[in-house]
């Protein structure tokens, strides 16, 4: 995986990774990070610290990289400059590269013309003229310069791809790009390339927009007289409502996001192992362990799945109920006041289990807990007045000794059966007076662990609200 430190790690980013590492670890191979920052005038500060720590976050790792090194390093482009300067020419030396000397306005100029002439943008070859003394002229007085591929005229390249099968592209509907930049950096082309070769890449997964590049690949490994590696492209996934790939027009897309969201890692990579690769039969749980084992590059899709967030919610609810008291209280540490008390989360954790898509409806779901509520000025049941008052009797006369859930629900109930009330009416018109709110895990429970002195506190506020608003 080479991502590019210009900004977050896209989840889409995320799910290639998650495929490359399967595939090298099921065929016991290596799966390397490097950084691709040859971009300079994009890089964002700190961007590469947080790719890597994200990556952790999900459980990945890596066998060579930028931090830990490795046998092929350095592991990141902008160190590797030296390497890109010298293949570039050498492919100038044997025809396969030249000298581009236009500047930024000649090119302009250039592609608005093409365009008024309705034919595409391309790069008119015109310093191709220029003689090898009139290079070295140009070369002597520094003037300004790029490298560009040197592409044969209307020629087939054919490829199979993994996924998308056999690929045909002729090289007219391509231009002559960009190797290497004024600034001595190169470009994508270039350097993936080069480092892909000398780091013995075997096999390159990455999304499906990346296929036009590849004849430019193709024929610069062939410059080079090197083997080609095994492509794979995969379907990049859409947006959720189908429309166009997904971005930030559309949502939140960055990898961090969906941890911030609430979201276990753990559900996150299951769901992204199915955007796109179909398993041999209908199992739709996996560990990484287990997909790992059944990953097989042949069983991808080549359409474009949407991202579809109810699916994911699907999955993550799953994964939320499936933890042990203990591990969901602690990953509800991050999503609950600070300093809270842990043993408070330990008791709630069971209470709101079945209830969370996502660790982070935990915050609405029990603020009641953490702070003071507001008395809702709707939302009463019939007799709310009436049930509160017996409530905060009951609650009153209830012994510290007998105060758990069972004498609680057993007191209530004796009083709903005695004045012949509605049990729901009778639970949410308590629920509002003692949370605020409509929704939240039992009462009763979270009734015990606000305690007696909050909860009287709460149903005398009520009340005296209730009063104002003359509510039966």
């Amino acid at each position: 995986m080479a991502p590019s430190p210009t900004g977050e790690f896209h989840v889409g980013s995320l799910r290639t990774l998650l495929y490359n590492y399967a595939w090298a670890k099921k065929n016991q191979g290596q799966f390397i990070l490097r950084i691709e920052d040859t971009d300079q005038a994009r890089l964002v500060p700190g961007a590469q610290e947080r790719i890597l720590q994200v990556i952790r976050d999900y459980g990945l790792s890596w066998d060579e990289g930028p931090d830990i090194g490795g046998p092929y390093g350095p592991y990141v482009q902008s160190q590797r400059l030296d390497i890109y300067q010298q293949h570039a020419q050498y492919l100038i030396d044997q025809g396969d590269a030249y000298y581009c000397f236009c500047s930024k306005e000649i090119l302009e100029q250039m592609r608005t013309e093409q365009k008024q002439k309705r034919e595409i943008p391309r790069y008119d070859r015109r310093c191709l003229k220029y003689s090898v003394a009139e290079v070295q002229q140009k070369l002597k007085q520094n003037t300004p310069h790029v490298i560009r591929q040197k592409l044969p005229d209307n020629q087939h390249v054919a490829f199979n791809d993994s996924v998308m099968g056999e690929i045909t592209i002729n090289t007219k509907e391509l231009d002559d790009t960009v190797l290497l930049k004024s600034d001595g950096f190169p470009t994508y082309h270039l350097a993936v390339v080069i480092d892909d070769h000398l780091m013995k890449i075997t096999h390159i997964m990455r999304g499906s927009e990346w296929i036009s590049s590849v004849p430019k690949h193709i024929l610069l490994y062939q410059a080079f007289g090197w083997d080609l590696p095994i492509y794979a492209h995969l379907p990049v996934f859409l947006s959720p409502d189908g429309k166009g790939k997904m971005s930030k027009r559309h949502s939140t897309v960055s990898a961090r996001s969906f941890l911030d969201q609430g979201y276990l890692p753990e559900a996150m990579l299951n769901y992204l192992m199915l955007l796109g690769w179909t398993p041999i039969d209908d199992r739709g749980f996996f560990t990484l362990e287990e997909f790992i084992q059944v990953f097989d590059i042949n069983r991808f899709n080549n359409s474009n799945p949407a991202f579809d967030l109810n699916k994911l919610n699907y999955f993550n609810a799953h994964y939320i109920r499936v933890l042990s008291d203990p591990e969901l209280a602690e990953r509800l540490k991050q999503f609950a006041p600070e300093n809270v008390d842990s043993k408070i989360l330990l008791v709630l954790a069971p209470l709101v289990k079945e209830r969370l898509k996502t660790l982070a409806e935990f915050k609405d779901l029990c603020s009641f807990m953490f702070s003071d509520i507001q008395v809702p000025d709707s939302g009463w049941k019939s007799s709310a007045s009436e049930q509160l008052s017996t409530a905060l009797q009951l609650i009153k006369q209830l012994p510290e000794a007998n105060w758990n859930t069972e004498n609680l629900t057993e007191k209530f109930m004796d009083e709903i059966n005695v004045h012949q009330w509605s049990t729901s009416h009778f639970f949410m018109n308590l629920r509002l007076a003692v949370t605020g709110q409509p929704i939240t895990p039992p009462i009763t429970e979270c009734i015990v662990i606000l305690g007696k002195e909050k909860t009287l506190r709460r149903l005398n506020n009520a009340l005296v609200s209730l009063r104002t608003l003359k509510t039966p």
